[in-house]
């Protein structure tokens, strides 16, 4: 099983940053515009859309605000398993340590997610820092 595992230190106060992530049905506008182009909720899953056009159903497994963490999984193909988690933390300059997980499994999807991982951190610490 691939194990990716990514930090980014944003230049916001954790407060905001956590703001933005656990608003789990607007990434498109709070978090990474963009980079994700539509977010519809669907029950407990958000139906995202990527600027790339693939479309991937998130079920939401917590939002977790003491932790200031939340966890998905996708269900479907082209994965057999995947879940991942991000959460937020203060760093010690007054900003924020942003850190994002995946676990998946085809390994052979590794190098694709994790590509998009980076690309999304880099959307997330420009739309934090610039608003």
């Amino acid at each position: 099983m691939a194990s990716i595992r990514k930090h980014i230190q944003i230049s916001a106060p954790p407060e905001r940053v956590w703001d933005a992530l656990r608003d789990v049905g607007a990434l498109h506008t709070r978090l990474v515009p963009g980079f994700v182009t539509d977010t519809r909720m669907e029950e407990n899953a958000r139906v995202v859309t990527f600027g790339n056009g693939m479309v991937a159903r998130e079920e939401i497994v917590s939002v977790d605000p003491e932790q200031r963490r939340v966890c998905w999984a996708i269900l479907d193909a082209p994965f057999e398993h995947y879940n991942a988690a991000a959460w937020v933390e203060p760093d010690s300059s007054g900003g924020t340590r942003f850190t994002w997980t995946a676990d998946l499994l085809p390994d052979e999807l590794a190098g694709q997610v994790e590509g998009m991982m980076s690309t999304g951190l880099g959307v997330i610490k420009k739309t934090l820092e610039t608003h």
